[in-house]
């Protein structure tokens, strides 16, 4: 069995998302979201930029990151970089008010009057309460109590 990076055990996934992270900031890209799969060793990573990224920036990137990934010795057997799709996940404090206006899915941890499903226009976000305005209603929703929030394409 060959070496297996710490990056990939115990846990240590954060490790490998704040070295993304730190890496891609400073080409002037923003992580959304990394995914692992073992079995594979497939190593799939989100970025996203002001005006959305290109098949150009995927490929600087994942020149940049099979450099990186060598450099420290992280074991992977294929990298792929996308784009996070216009159905975008929300997940940072940012992410909310970076897309006030915009139509919004999403799903709460422990339901809110016995829904869990919501979907509406982000109004705005402050001390950690998402204001969704559903059906002419104002909903305060904790970020915390948030499972998953993803941007509703307008096509």
């Amino acid at each position: 069995m060959g070496f297996v990076s710490p990056f990939f055990i115990c846990g240590e996934a954060m490790v490998l998302e704040e070295l993304l992270e730190s890496t891609l900031e400073g080409m002037g890209y923003e992580l959304i979201e990394v995914e692992q799969l073992a079995r594979g060793k497939l190593l799939r990573v989100f970025v996203d930029k002001e005006g959305g990224i290109n098949i150009d920036d995927c490929v600087a990137i994942s020149n940049h990151l099979n450099q990186l990934l060598l450099v420290e010795n992280i074991d992977y057997g294929r990298l792929e970089v996308s784009s996070p799709g216009l159905d975008r996940p929300l997940k940072k404090e940012a992410d909310f008010l970076r897309f006030q206006g915009e139509t919004i899915k999403l799903k709460l941890r422990v339901p809110l009057q016995g829904q869990r499903n919501f979907v509406g226009v982000l109004r705005e976000i402050d001390n950690g309460i998402l204001k969704l305005e559903v059906e002419g209603k104002l909903l305060d929703l904790e970020l915390s109590n948030l499972g998953k929030a993803r941007l509703v394409p307008k096509l």
